[in-house]
């Protein structure tokens, strides 16, 4: 049985916060979320001696065990903040110059104990399509397998799906009234079927959601990885990568800081190798810190380069616009109606929607923009009303509180590539983010087609007599009104990647085994080594990337 509140491992903290560390085995790994995790408890499975970096800490209770607290963690920037590291975009040319929240967590097991859940692999052509451009190995048939040894699907073991991995995965159960009809009504506007499956055989199709949770908890990879870690994993949580050390070409440490100072906390030594997952907006800043990077970049910081490299090029995200209506069968936003439902899951788990993610169902479809062989936008159905713009700290809650529907239509291939690059040298300094959203003009033209197309499905005789007065954007808004709306209200979906890209030619930072070029034992292993984004959210293809990292390494393909 795994505990509600916490791992069996023991992990370094408090109080003897003020001595140095001293820490030396055959691998560090920097960070411990989506993917780190997994690489430090396969690399600790094979014998090896392994130590687990994370600056955050080990966090129980509640809003990180009820699924349905994911949305207090974004409603509430006081919430968010102890769990994430705070961030924002540099104004986004492109969307009124508007500093769209970026962060990412802070915490053992990292984004995947605050993030929403949803367990989507992305579309099998997406990995086709990173074996074509050079980071081979990582087609769909090659990756397949760390897919299925991560999963423990509801349905069991199959030729596509895992049955016994360290990850629940569980279809989204008590769908709203309105959600049942909006799904209906997409699939019969479209032409999508009802697709059991999306994670199998066929993506195209409207589904209840499949989400990392069992019997009503969420399940992180520190839940699946690191709650019965062996004694050969050293798990050191409250401190800080400063910069990978490099002696003769080869990485053999990380050097460590804690507080909010950055005062030096000592070096965590590595004999075999260093594997950096911090993420895609952490793995570039270390490696800048350390010296890999454009050269001239690094020179404007005073940083002495190691590497000179596209380190932080690449960035893109997915990005989403919502729309509103009010719907008598959806729920309620309030914050009365969110804590009573809260005290009830409290006291029988499994009894109210929180048990879940709040977003029910999911459908992959087409735009009409980009005409190509799969489905380019994903549509997420949420029976709730939903806050406009989030961009500035505080409390986001939905202005009308009525039972609601939201649609939230989503760009999931961005034609626009931004950049990650240093504030400063100072390795606790947020890092400047410019995904540089809807640069490219098919973007924009995705998220207009998508609120398009939910106001078809809304005329649909499914679900027609079902809701009411659109809320926002407003019947109204219309044409170029429509373009603007989007520029105003589409929001970053938390999924940046490819900071880091695998492939062979000058644009990787790494190659196909992860490997940084140029660089001897030393990798990354996290999103930000994804040649393009994957067609759905980022979680389930990151935790794969960190077990198909650890198989790499432990294949005996030296770093």
């Amino acid at each position: 049985m795994i505990p509600e509140n916490g791992i069996r491992s023991e992990i370094d903290m408090p109080p003897w916060e003020h001595e140095p560390i001293t820490a030396e085995s055959d691998y560090v790994v920097v960070g411990s979320g989506s993917a780190g995790a997994i690489v430090a408890r396969r690399l600790a499975d094979s014998g090896a001696s392994v130590t687990l970096i994370e600056s955050g800490r080990q966090l129980r209770g509640p809003l990180v065990n009820v699924p349905g607290m994911c949305g207090a963690i974004h409603a509430a920037t006081a919430l968010q903040r102890m769990v994430t590291w705070p961030a924002r975009t540099v104004p986004q040319r492109h969307m009124n110059g508007r500093r769209l929240p970026q962060s990412h967590g802070r915490a053992l097991g990292g984004g995947s104990v605050v993030n929403g859940m949803a367990f989507v692999r992305g579309n099998r052509r997406n990995y086709d399509d990173w074996a074509e451009s050079g980071a081979t190995g990582w087609g769909f048939d090659d990756v397949l397998p760390a897919f299925r040894r991560l999963e423990s699907f509801e349905d069991g073991a199959s030729e596509l799906r895992g049955g016994d991995g360290p990850i629940a995965v569980e279809r989204a159960t008590g769908l709203a009234p309105v959600t049942h009809e909006f799904m209906s009504a997409l699939s019969a506007t479209t032409g999508v079927p009802f697709n059991d499956d999306y994670n199998g055989a066929e993506q195209r199709g409207v589904a209840a959601l499949q989400q990392s949770i069992g019997a009503g908890r969420r399940y992180g990879t520190d839940r699946g990885y690191l709650w019965d870690a062996p004694a050969n994993l050293r798990v050191i949580s409250g401190v800080t990568a400063s910069r990978v050390v490099v002696e003769n070409g080869r990485a053999t440490g990380v050097e460590l800081v804690r507080g909010r100072g950055g005062k030096p906390a000592g070096i965590a030594r590595a004999g075999r190798e260093v594997i950096v997952s911090a993420g895609s907006l952490g793995s570039p800043r270390v490696l800048m810190l350390s010296g890999i990077g454009h050269a001239n970049h690094l020179h404007e910081h005073g940083i002495d380069v190691v590497a000179d490299l596209p380190v932080g090029d690449n960035l893109h995200d997915h990005l989403f616009v919502p729309i509103s209506f009010h719907a008598p069968s959806g729920r309620r936003a309030s914050p009365v109606h969110f804590g009573a439902a809260l005290a009830r899951e409290m006291v029988r788990p499994q009894s109210t929607y929180l048990a879940h993610t709040l977003f029910e169902a999911v459908a992959f479809v087409d735009s009409g923009v980009r005409g190509g062989p799969i489905p380019d936008l994903q549509m997420f159905i949420l029976p709730l009303g939903y806050p406009e713009n989030q961009d500035e700290p505080g409390l986001h809650l939905a202005e009308d509180t009525s039972p609601s529907l939201s649609l939230l239509p989503t760009m999931i291939y961005p034609e626009s590539r931004g950049t990650v690059r240093l504030s400063s040298a100072d390795p606790l300094a947020a890092p400047l983010i410019n995904p540089n959203y809807l640069a490219e003009s098919p973007d924009l033209a995705t998220l207009v087609a998508g609120l398009e197309l939910v106001r078809d499905i809304i005329g649909h005789k499914d679900i027609r007599g079902s809701v009411g007065t659109e809320v926002f954007p407003g019947v109204g808004c219309t044409g170029p009104e429509l373009a603007e709306f989007a520029r105003r209200n589409a929001s970053g979906v938390y999924h940046p990647v490819g900071t880091c890209r695998a492939g062979t030619d000058e644009r990787a930072v790494v190659d196909p085994q992860l490997r940084v070029r140029g660089i001897d034992g030393l990798r990354v292993a996290d999103a930000s080594i994804m040649p393009s984004i994957v067609g759905g959210n980022t979680n389930a293809a990151a935790m794969m990337i960190g077990e198909r990292a650890a198989e790499l390494i432990l294949a005996g393909v030296p770093a």
